[in-house]
């Protein structure tokens, strides 16, 4: 047996070993990052982490929820799983500003972010739904589906609102991977009650939010990892990393958006609003970096102004014909 045959079968002993292991591995990483151990389906633990946050937060929501102010819904939403929300008038509701769809980010459920949907109901007076995403708190579902699937459900939600409060003015507010979610529903076909996206730090796509945080928290790089958990949720789930992009989705959006993102998050980097906002070239945009605010803080350390920012940009948009 001459070298140049040894070689080549040494070669591709190592390439099949490179690929197999990238396999094994790819697995792994499509299994951690889509069926987390915690994926928001403790709602003990999410009401004292609420509570924490935002002091006060769940008496205020215990006493509207026992007296049937929120009260509790299911839809059948894609791929036959049943979902749940909870939805609430606003707090005059015979002079309601318009309805807000509020969308929790990866891990989170309908109780993270009571901060907005207080902020609508009782500061800016909008009827608010808030559904938990596909295996996410009360709904069911396979796998964390990271905006891209979650659209689809959204999209039924939006006229289950419309139905309860048939208003001509709907929003839809969403953080972290509900951000994603939001800019994903944005750029396909709705209803034109639909007027008003805000996105609070979503990533441009999830592609890059994997790349990232496979960089930052395993230092490894995309490929083979990146590439060989991509054709796993591919044929598993049937959805992609790199079609699921918010970027790609902002392109078709002509309708107002604001976008916020905090200056020091590190966990979806600020450039990716950057990315975000340059890809949305159609409609009325607005922008606002939260000074020294990390991931999902926006709010928290800004409260005053989050919500001024929030009311004038939906009030701007109201003026738009």
């Amino acid at each position: 047996m001459d070298f140049k045959r040894i070689a080549l079968m040494a070669v591709s002993a190592i390439a099949i070993m490179s690929m197999a292991s990238g396999c094994l591995v790819g697995k792994y990483m499509c299994n951690y990052a889509l069926l987390p151990e915690e994926h928001g389906n403790d709602i003990e633990g999410d009401r004292a982490k609420a509570e924490s946050r935002y002091p006060g937060i769940i008496k205020w929501y215990d006493g509207l929820h026992d007296s049937g102010v929120f009260k509790d819904t299911t839809m059948i939403g894609e791929g036959g799983f049943k979902l749940h929300a909870v939805y609430s008038p606003a707090s005059k509701p015979s002079k309601a500003q318009g309805t807000a769809i509020v969308i929790h980010g990866y891990t989170d459920n309908h109780l993270c972010f009571l901060n907005l949907v207080r902020m609508y109901r009782d500061s800016l007076n909008y009827n608010v739904l808030v559904p938990d995403l596909h295996y996410h708190g009360y709904s069911e579902g396979k796998a964390v589906q990271m905006g891209w699937l979650d659209r689809l459900d959204i999209e039924r939600w939006i006229p289950l609102a419309h139905g309860i409060w048939p208003d001509d003015f709907m929003v839809i507010h969403g953080v972290s991977m509900g951000a994603a979610t939001t800019m994903m529903v944005s750029g396909d076909e709705l209803p034109g009650y639909v007027r008003a996206f805000v996105e609070d730090c979503g990533y441009s796509s999830v592609w890059d939010q994997y790349k990232h945080n496979l960089k930052d928290q395993f230092h490894l790089p995309p490929f083979p990892v990146l590439t060989s958990a991509n054709i796993v949720c591919r044929n598993r789930y049937g959805w992609d990393f790199k079609e699921a992009s918010s970027v790609n989705q902002l392109a078709k959006c002509d309708r107002p958006m604001l976008f916020i993102h905090g200056e020091n998050d590190d966990f979806v980097p600020t450039d990716h609003v950057y990315k975000n906002y340059e890809a949305k070239t159609k409609g009325y945009k607005e922008l606002w970096i939260a000074p020294g605010s990390e991931h999902a803080m926006s709010y928290k350390d800004h409260p005053a102004e989050y919500t001024a920012r929030v009311r004038a940009f939906l009030a701007k948009v109201k003026e738009i014909k």
